[in-house]
């Protein structure tokens, strides 16, 4: 008998057990290990700020762990404070005018993402998801019962679908698209034209649009971050925006995102969430609310950073003969094509996959990356310059200098 059945059972469910690690905080963890075992491994894995939460947000969430009102239950849906808060910021940022009652606070962007889908999707309906894609989509998509239909991207269009593809890709079980932008993995942003013009075929088709907008505040080089809901009104009724603090603010480790669209789906969602955790923990209720009711001071400072080794990496992977890199408009990350080393021999080995190539990286001049099979996409790296200037310098050099050795 398997170790996976008890008596012809299965000890764990077939949704469940189908659940593949998150490969960027595998990287990301085992990076972390080796480097407490004292090596010195570099690690480009992780999609975090490397910047302390701003003080103004500590010194609230302090305050907030004295006042009794925090030490109980809380409404499912957020603390009606943070909803307002949160509406009062998406018109701010976006333009976007919504109610604090189409809002619902989650415990971070991941949970706003399984209850979109959860909430949203029927077994057997289909999600049109661009490729490259964040990790946790497709398996969001598959724990809800839908189907993933990669609509593939490459360097070539910046990372950016066509209308023409997702027309391509549509059939009759098609319930939702997937949009990201700026993009992660690849930070990649669509024109404001392009995003109106997505957006009017989604609705022009009766197609729902999750649009994920957690990178909203970094772009650089006067690129446009833009709200589908915004350029596209009427789409508003069929579309779930979601978002957080976790990059704007460097808050990755306090779990706040939340979820804004129709009051029906979030009165759902938020039904779904009352039995899943209750509501997400009032101090760090308390800290979102200081962040997103706050200035956007402590983001510029951040972005001036993440501008500068953006432009410092994308440099020295340019300068990579095999690699060829896009330069990204958004978010913190890099996305390398390596096809082109892929089959050449480096000391001894033939690596077939970015992944195999990922692991030579790791063991010979202890460097860590995301391969692009993570998110759909083979051939590929993700590099997130969240990381020190002088961390970043001495590991794209040695990337460089171990891929000069192909032949």
């Amino acid at each position: 008998m398997g170790a996976s059945q008890v008596s012809g059972t299965r000890r764990v469910s077939a949704r469940v057990g189908g659940i593949g690690e998150s490969a960027t905080l595998a990287v990301d963890a085992k990076a972390k290990a080796l480097r407490a075992a004292g090596r010195p491994v570099i690690g480009f894995g992780a999609g975090e700020p490397d910047f302390p939460t701003p003080s103004p947000i500590v010194e609230a969430a302090a305050a907030a762990c004295a006042d009794p009102r925090n030490h109980r239950y809380t409404p499912a849906a957020g603390l009606p404070e943070l909803r307002e808060a949160i509406a009062a910021k998406t018109r701010r940022d976006s333009g976007y005018s919504v109610e604090p009652s189409q809002v619902l606070v989650t415990n971070g962007g991941k949970q706003a993402v399984y209850t979109a889908f959860e909430t949203l999707i029927d077994p057997g309906d289909e999600v049109l998801l661009p490729a490259p894609y964040w990790t946790t989509y497709p398996e969001a998509i598959a724990l809800a019962g839908g189907r993933s239909v990669i609509v593939p991207t490459d360097e070539s269009t910046g990372y950016l679908a066509s209308v023409e593809q997702l027309e391509a890709a549509r059939s009759s079980r098609t319930k939702a698209l997937l949009f990201c932008s700026p993009s992660n993995p690849t930070g990649a942003i669509y024109p404001p034209e392009q995003v109106a013009a997505i957006g009017r075929w989604a609705h022009e088709h009766g197609i729902w649009v999750i649009t994920d907008e957690i990178y909203e505040h970094l772009t650089y080089d006067g690129a446009e971050h833009v709200s589908m809901p915004t350029v596209v009104p009427e789409l508003a009724d069929t579309c779930v925006v979601l978002n957080g603090v976790a990059k704007t603010y460097a808050m990755t480790g306090w779990r706040v995102g939340w979820l804004i669209g129709p009051p029906d789906v979030v009165k759902a969602a938020t039904n779904l969430q009352s039995h899943l955790c209750s509501n997400v923990c009032n101090v760090a209720q308390r800290a979102a609310l200081a962040a997103v009711s706050g200035p956007l001071d402590a983001v510029a400072e951040m972005r001036t950073a993440f501008d500068r080794r953006r432009r410092r990496m994308v440099e020295l992977l340019q300068g990579i003969e095999g690699v060829t890199c896009p330069v990204p408009q958004g978010a913190f990350y890099a996305y390398p094509s390596v096809k082109e080393l892929l089959g050449k021999e480096i000391r001894g080995v033939r690596p077939s996959s970015s992944t195999e190539l990922a692991g030579l990286l790791l063991e010979h001049v202890e460097v860590a990356v995301v391969p692009g099979e993570a998110f759909g996409t083979p051939g590929y790296f993700r590099l997130s310059y969240a990381l020190g200037d002088d961390d970043l310098v001495t590991g794209v050099t040695r990337i460089a200098d171990f891929l000069a050795e192909a032949r």
